[in-house]
C-alpha cells in the first residue's frame, strides 16, 4: 500500500488572529485535485498533533486540511502560561474564524467544512464567519453540564471542575490538566470558563 505521506505535502503555517496572536497550524495539501477543504477544530487542551494521522488520511483521500493549536496550547503558547489571557470565548470568536479564513486562502475555490472535536464543535456558534462552512461534523460534542453526567464519571468531573481547577488557578495561575490526563496545561481563563459552563444551566 502506498505511503499516504507520498501523496501529500505537509507544512507549517502561522495564522494571526484579530487578537494579534499567532497560532501554530499544519497544512495537509493533496498533490492531486482538492475535493474539499477541512479544518479540524480541537478539543479543550488538545494539541494538533493528536489529529495528524486523521488529517493525513483525509489528505490522501483528496481533502485539503488545516489543524491548529488554540491560543495558549502547544506551539501557540507564546508567553508564560500564567500571563496568557485566552478563554473559550476567544478561541471561538478569534482563533477558529482566523483558521477558517486561512483555510479559504490556502484552498481557493473549494467548499469548506469543519470537523469539531468536543469544544471544537461547541464553539462554532461564536464564529462570525461560520456561514462560509458548507458542513459541520462533530465528534464527542456532547453536553458538558455536570448534572447530566452519570456516576462514577460525574464524581471525577466534579473533582476536576470544582476542586482541581479553582485550586490550581489560584495557586499556580493556570491549570496543569496534563497532570491528571486531561490534555495540555490550560490558561486560567479557559479553565475557569470551562468550569463555569459545566456548572451552569443550559450548557
Amino acid at each position: 500500500m502506498e505511503n499516504p505521506h507520498n501523496q501529500t505535502d505537509i507544512y507549517a503555517l502561522s495564522i494571526m488572529t484579530e487578537r494579534n496572536r499567532a497560532l501554530a497550524a499544519t497544512v495537509y495539501r493533496p498533490r492531486d485535485e482538492v475535493k474539499a477543504a477541512v479544518m479540524i477544530a480541537p478539543a479543550t487542551g488538545i494539541k494538533r498533533q493528536f489529529y495528524h494521522n486523521f488529517a493525513t488520511y483525509l489528505a490522501a483521500s483528496g481533502f485539503g486540511v488545516i489543524t491548529f493549536d488554540n491560543e495558549g496550547i502547544g506551539e501557540s503558547l507564546s508567553s508564560d502560561l500564567t500571563k496568557c489571557d485566552a478563554s473559550l470565548i476567544s478561541w471561538g470568536r478569534h482563533d477558529m474564524p482566523a483558521v477558517l479564513d486561512a483555510l479559504q486562502d490556502e484552498f481557493a475555490d473549494a467548499t469548506y467544512h469543519l470537523i469539531g472535536h468536543s469544544a471544537g464543535g461547541q464553539l462554532i456558534g461564536l464564529m462570525p464567519n461560520y456561514k462560509a462552512l458548507t458542513s459541520v461534523f462533530n465528534v464527542a460534542c456532547s453536553s458538558g453540564q455536570i448534572k447530566n453526567m452519570d456516576m462514577p464519571y460525574k464524581l471525577k468531573a466534579m473533582g476536576f471542575m470544582d476542586v482541581f481547577i479553582p485550586l490550581t488557578t489560584l495557586t499556580l495561575g493556570y491549570t496543569p490538566a496534563d497532570k491528571i490526563g486531561m490534555g495540555e496545561p490550560l490558561p486560567r481563563g479557559v479553565a475557569r470558563q470551562w468550569r463555569e459552563w459545566c456548572n451552569g444551566a443550559g450548557y
